[in-house]
């Protein structure tokens, strides 16, 4: 028997289960023709004649987006509409699976000097004005911009990734099951003395044999009678579960670059604490009431009233409390009245399949932050004309360890 098929999160339809049974998952050519009119049409707005879509030292998903190669290292990616692409890379023993998954490009060696190349082949073809999205260090850029007129268009880029299309958003359903798995796994298998490093095993247990990778997990645990936290570390302690404890986690698995985005909170070992409850039952009416508010054309004035509910109670939030989420964290970005996101609300509405973290995560507000308590509550939303849709399938309530949820 196919072990892999077997172990597929079994609330996938069966045209995504297709998708993660793909040798490397990969999107259609329509797809990808309707990304690469997009950039053109960028091209065309900012008069460049060639485009360069960088991941450098890592970071930057764009040639991901652009081709289909999620950039290990290095990826300089020319673009030109009705041209092949060419993109230079590195390492060297990357270049084999390049070819394999990056969708009609030329896929070359950097040698170490992959920038340098990609003037040289912007030169060959007579470029001088450059749109560039995506990281480049100061160095690099500087070389480039030696040599041709360079228009930054990361904002530009930022808003073709806010909506997504249908093929994208079955991605993130993908990434949403794959973190639900997660979740399940972290309440079903915690027990008292594992430590916080054994339960982001467990967590990552879940996923990583179907083709999951993680993004985050953050895990905290703390007493519900003598918290020291309020909300969960981004790295793993080796503080040791016990009874009495709550435990609570934000997480995140990637299905390729299209994670889900999941938050929940669970007793070990006991009920909650009256403080607990009441801080758990906050967060589920606030969800309760900004998803009531979301849908096409929903302003930013509706969701920041939507949140009252947090200040109502007498609580705060550390945490922006709604967020664009997918291929980058976007805006809206919006925290609540008492901790704002920012010196103003964005200045947009919602649009129909974008997609957005609603994690009203409530927070007491002791002048002593070592005696705070909190929770986690939260998921990934996809925004329609009429409403919202969550694309998740975990249960929501607050759980104790052990369950099966």
């Amino acid at each position: 028997m196919n072990t892999a098929t077997t172990r597929i999160p079994p609330a996938l339809e069966p045209r995504l289960q297709a998708i993660l049974q793909q040798e490397y998952p990969h999107f259609s050519d329509a797809e990808f023709a309707r990304r690469h009119a997009a950039l053109a049409a960028v091209m065309d707005k900012h008069g460049c004649d060639h485009l360069l879509v960088v991941t450098d030292h890592r970071a930057g998903n764009a040639p991901q987006w652009v081709t289909g190669w999620p950039g290990t290292a290095e990826a300089y990616v020319i673009f030109r509409p009705g041209e092949r692409m060419v993109m230079h890379m590195e390492w060297h023993n990357h270049l084999p699976l390049a070819r394999k998954i990056a969708q009609d490009v030329d896929v070359r060696w950097g040698q170490h000097q992959g920038i340098a190349l990609t003037v040289d082949e912007l030169r060959r073809r007579g470029a001088k004005r450059v749109g560039l999205i995506g990281p480049l260090v100061v160095s690099k850029f500087r070389q480039l911009e030696a040599a041709f007129d360079i228009v930054l268009l990361d904002a530009e880029y930022t808003r073709l990734r806010m909506r997504k299309s249908a093929e994208e958003i079955d991605w993130l359903r993908i990434g949403a099951a794959l973190s639900d798995a997660g979740m399940r796994a972290l309440v079903a298998g915690t027990r008292p003395g594992m430590d916080e490093r054994e339960l982001a095993a467990l967590v990552e247990s879940a996923y990583v044999g179907i083709g999951g990778t993680t993004m985050i997990h953050y895990i905290g645990v703390t007493a519900m009678g003598a918290p020291h936290l309020y909300v969960p570390p981004q790295q793993p302690s080796t503080r040791k579960v016990r009874a009495g404890d709550i435990v609570t986690c934000e997480l995140s698995a990637y299905w390729w670059d299209y994670p889900g985005q999941v938050l929940r909170s669970f007793t070990v070992d006991a009920e909650a604490t009256p403080r607990y409850r009441e801080l758990h039952a906050t967060a589920e009416a606030v969800f309760d009431a900004v998803i009531a508010v979301l849908r096409h054309g929903a302003t930013m004035e509706e969701i920041l009233d939507a949140t009252a509910g947090i200040e109502r109670a007498g609580y705060t939030v550390c945490d922006d409390l709604v967020h664009g989420f997918g291929g980058g964290y976007f805006q809206p970005i919006i925290g609540s009245r008492s901790r704002m996101a920012g010196s103003a609300l964005p200045q947009m509405t919602l649009e129909e399949n974008m997609t957005v973290v609603v994690q009203p995560n409530p927070v007491t507000t002791e002048a002593d932050e070592s005696k705070r308590s909190g929770v986690q509550v939260g998921e990934l939303l996809r925004i329609t004309r009429g409403g919202c849709e969550s694309l998740h399938r975990l249960p929501r309530g607050l759980f104790r360890a052990g369950q099966v949820i």
